[in-house]
C-alpha cells in the first residue's frame, strides 16, 4: 500500500502477526490469535486501514505487507539495544511496576527513557507517513504514551485516540516518575483517552490537575500546553508573553475491553474441543474437582498468594487428593527481567512444596505447566475446569476471566475473581476475593466448589449474559463512537 492512503491507523507495540519458519526453511506471517485483532477486523471491514507495530524481531523492519486475514501492516524497527532499553527496561521495569501499585520496586535509568522517547518518535513518524488526510488514529497501551502528542505535531489534521490496557496509578505513585509530565503531555495529544475502569480515568485526570495545572469539567480535561511552565523564564518568548499553544479539550473515560464471545463459544462447542475436555479430566485421574489457573508468569497475577491459599486448604483437609487437583498454567513472560526470573523460582518452589506434602502415587496436587497453549487447548481446559481461580493483585481487565465465561456454554464451572481486576466491576456474579486475604480466599474457593449446582448455574448464566452483551466488537465500536464524539479544541474569544 502506498503512503497517505489509510483512513484508519492502529498503532501498538506489536504487530498482530508472528513469523513462522517451516522445517523446509520457508516462512510465513501468521495472524496472532487475540481479542484485539478480532475487534480490529470487525471495525476495519468498511475502512482502508493499516496496523503500525514492531514485528517481534530485532533489526531492520520487514517491508510493509498484508496478513493472511487481509490486514495491511507497517512494521517498525527495533534494535536489540532498543528492545532492552525501551521495552524490557523502561516499559517493563519502570512503567509496569509504577502502574501496578509498585508491587516490585521500579527502576529509573535516563538511558532507558531516551530509548523510549526515540522509539515513540519512530512510531509517530510511521503513523504520520501512512495516514490519509483526516484519518482516525488509534494508539494502544503504555509502551506508546508519547505518540499521541508526537503525531499531533506531525499531523494536526488527524483524529487521535489512545487506549490504556493496564491500570493508571494514583498520582502519588505516578509522581515518582522523573518523566511524569512528559508522559501526561504525550497522552494529552489524543482527543479521547480510554481506560479499563472509571478509577483509572479519575487517576489520570487528577494527575493532569496536580502535575500540569490542567482543569476538568467531569471527564473532559482542559489543558493549556506549556501552562505548567508559567514561572519558567525559558517559557517566555521575546515579546514577553507566555510561549504556550492553543488550549485543548481531551475526554478521558472508561471503555472496558472484552473478548470475542461468539468465536470462543463456537470453539468450545466443537466436538473436538468437548472431546479434548473429557480427555483432560481422564488424564488427571477423573477427580471430583479440577481447579484451574491460567496466567502470564507475572508478579501482578497473584500466583504466589493463590498457592498459599491452596497449601492451607490441603493442610486443613478441606481439599484432598485424588478428589481435587489444580492445573496451573504459567505462560513464560519477560524472562530476561530479573523480577520475573525470581518469581518463577518462587512459584516453582511453592508448587514443589505442595506436591511434596500432599501428592500421592498417581495423584498430583498441582500440575504446573510453564508453557503456552493454542486456543483450542485453552477452550478444552476451560470446559474441563470446575473453577477458574483468577487472583491478580492488580490487573487492568483480565480477559482470561471473560474467556472462561464465554467458553462455558454448558453453564458449568465457577469463577473466583480478584476484586483488584477491571473484570470484577463487570462480572459481579463471580466469587469475588481479596488475594491478600488468604482466609477469605480459601472460603470463597470452597464456596465455588461446594455451592448448590443450581446457584452456580445461575451465576454463570448471568456472567455469560454480561460478556455476550459487551463483547470485543461492541467495545471497539463504543470506543470509536466516543472518539468521534470527543470535543474539539475550544475556540479562543
Amino acid at each position: 500500500m502506498s503512503n497517505n492512503q489509510a483512513d484508519f491507523i492502529i498503532a501498538a507495540n506489536r504487530l498482530p502477526v508472528d513469523r513462522i519458519v517451516h522445517p523446509d526453511g520457508t516462512q510465513e506471517w501468521r495472524t496472532s490469535p487475540g481479542g484485539l485483532v478480532t475487534a480490529m477486523e470487525s471495525v476495519m471491514q468498511d475502512r482502508t486501514g493499516v496496523w503500525v507495530g514492531w514485528a517481534g524481531e530485532a533489526g531492520e523492519a520487514p517491508e510493509p505487507f498484508t496478513t493472511e486475514g487481509g490486514l495491511d501492516v507497517q512494521p517498525v524497527s527495533l534494535s536489540e539495544r532498543e528492545f532492552r532499553d525501551y521495552y524490557e527496561g523502561f516499559s517493563n521495569e519502570t512503567l509496569w511496576p509504577i502502574y501496578h501499585d509498585v508491587i516490585v520496586e521500579p527502576t529509573f535509568h535516563r538511558r532507558w527513557w531516551a530509548s523510549y522517547r526515540t522509539v515513540n518518535e519512530r512510531f509517530a513518524r510511521a503513523i504520520a507517513d501512512v495516514a490519509a488526510q483526516g484519518a482516525t488514529v488509534w494508539i494502544h497501551d503504555y509502551q506508546l504514551q508519547l505518540v499521541p502528542a508526537l503525531v499531533r505535531e506531525l499531523r494536526p489534521d488527524v483524529r487521535i485516540g489512545f487506549f490504556n490496557h493496564i491500570p493508571f496509578p494514583p498520582v502519588e505513585l505516578f509522581a515518582q516518575l522523573p518523566w511524569r509530565r512528559h508522559l501526561l503531555r504525550g497522552l494529552l495529544g489524543a482527543d479521547f483517552i480510554g481506560f479499563q475502569r472509571s478509577t483509572d480515568a479519575g487517576n489520570f485526570i487528577r494527575a493532569c490537575r496536580q502535575l500540569l495545572g490542567a482543569s476538568n469539567k467531569g471527564d473532559v480535561v482542559t489543558y493549556q500546553p506549556g501552562s505548567e511552565y508559567a514561572h519558567n523564564k525559558t517559557a517566555i518568548n521575546p515579546s514577553g508573553t507566555l510561549a504556550v499553544a492553543d488550549p485543548r479539550l481531551v475526554r478521558c473515560a472508561a471503555v472496558p475491553i472484552s473478548v470475542d464471545f461468539a468465536g470462543l463459544e463456537a470453539l468450545a462447542k466443537t466436538p473436538a474441543v468437548k472431546a479434548r475436555a473429557k480427555e483432560i479430566r481422564t488424564s488427571l485421574g477423573d477427580p471430583e474437582t479440577v481447579l484451574l489457573g491460567v496466567d502470564r508468569l507475572d508478579y501482578t497475577k497473584g500466583i504466589r498468594h493463590r498457592m498459599r491459599a491452596l497449601t492451607e486448604l490441603f493442610q486443613d483437609g478441606e481439599i484432598t487428593t485424588p478428589s481435587t487437583t489444580m492445573v496451573q498454567i504459567a505462560t513464560p513472560s519477560r524472562e530476561r527481567v530479573a523480577a520475573y526470573r525470581q518469581l518463577r523460582t518462587q512459584v516453582e518452589s511453592l508448587v514443589g512444596r505442595i506436591n511434596g506434602d500432599h501428592s500421592g502415587l498417581g495423584s498430583t496436587a498441582v500440575h504446573y505447566l510453564h508453557q503456552s497453549y493454542p486456543r483450542e487447548e485453552m477452550a478444552a481446559l476451560f470446559l474441563a475446569a470446575d473453577a477458574l481461580l483468577v487472583t491478580p493483585l492488580r490487573d487492568g481487565m483480565n480477559l482470561v476471566a471473560k474467556e472462561y465465561v464465554a467458553c462455558r456454554h454448558d453453564l458449568g464451572g465457577a469463577l473466583v475473581l480478584s476484586e483488584f481486576t477491571g473484570a470484577a466491576q463487570e462480572l459481579t456474579q463471580a466469587y469475588t476475593v481479596n488475594p491478600h486475604d488468604i482466609v477469605g480466599m480459601k472460603q470463597n474457593i470452597l464456596r465455588a466448589i461446594n455451592d448448590d449446582p443450581q446457584d452456580r448455574r445461575a451465576r454463570m448464566r448471568s456472567l455469560r449474559r454480561r460478556v455476550r452483551n459487551h463483547d470485543v466488537q461492541s467495545w471497539a465500536h463504543r470506543y470509536l463512537a466516543a472518539l468521534a464524539a470527543a470535543p474539539d479544541k475550544p475556540v479562543r474569544p
